[in-house]
């Protein structure tokens, strides 16, 4: 019987990043399968030798979830040669990575985890998990502001989804997006005529920081049920 599965799922199962970014890894010409460069057709089980960056990648992970309150300034990009990275913040020394990053001038909550397969659940367009931000601009918002951002505009080329929007204060609204394009609500914002001036994620699908009781640059050990419920 040939327990072999495809090269991409092997490293998310092994707790190295999620299947899409290994797949990005593969492209990146950055791993290896028994001593040559991979191939996403490659298909493999523990007997390989598999290397990501040099550095053997073998079994499945034990599963760990985090909620992480990150502060502004901590990059979400895991460089080790970067002092601001979220690399020199991370809570154990098991591999672990963010689901649906933070720019460096935003904060809120983060989860971290080795669990490829449920990064793939929060994050794919499929799945359409919300996510809700509290979001401060730098004048007071018109009266049509929260209806032209919930019916979208355009975005990197594309039209952003429908999505619900609350005028909250006078320079202040909340935000529940169920997609994630790059500095999305920024854009949004730039878009409508405004500038960001704080941005806070406050909840990733049942998950809000606000009952956490977490302070910034602090980790809570959590269970993915406390996550994703439904």
């Amino acid at each position: 019987m040939n327990n072999k599965i495809r090269l991409a799922k092997y490293i998310a199962h092994a707790g190295v990043c999620s299947r899409k970014q290994a797949s990005r890894l593969i492209d990146e010409g950055v791993v290896s399968v028994n001593n040559r460069p991979a191939n996403h057709i490659d298909h493999v089980d523990d007997n390989d030798d598999i290397r990501v960056n040099n550095t053997r990648v073998q079994g499945k992970a034990t599963r760990v979830y985090y909620a992480y309150h990150k502060p502004i300034g901590i990059d979400c990009k895991l460089n080790q040669h970067d002092p601001s990275s979220l690399i020199h913040h991370l809570p154990t020394n098991t591999r672990v990575y963010p689901i649906g990053r933070l720019d460096k001038d935003s904060r809120g909550l983060l989860i971290l985890t080795n669990d490829g397969e449920f990064c793939n659940q929060l994050i794919h367009p499929d799945f359409h998990q919300p996510k809700r931000y509290l979001v401060t601009v730098d004048k007071p918002l018109d009266d049509d502001f929260c209806q032209k951002m919930a019916q979208g505009v355009p975005v990197n080329k594309q039209i952003t989804l429908p999505c619900t929007v609350e005028k909250i204060a006078q320079c202040q609204f909340s935000i529940i997006l169920k997609q994630g394009l790059n500095r999305q609500i920024r854009k949004m914002a730039h878009y409508c005529g405004y500038k960001v001036i704080d941005l806070y994620r406050e909840q990733i699908s049942d998950l809000n920081l606000a009952t956490l009781n977490l302070p910034e640059n602090s980790y809570l050990k959590i269970n993915k049920f406390d996550i994703l419920k439904n």
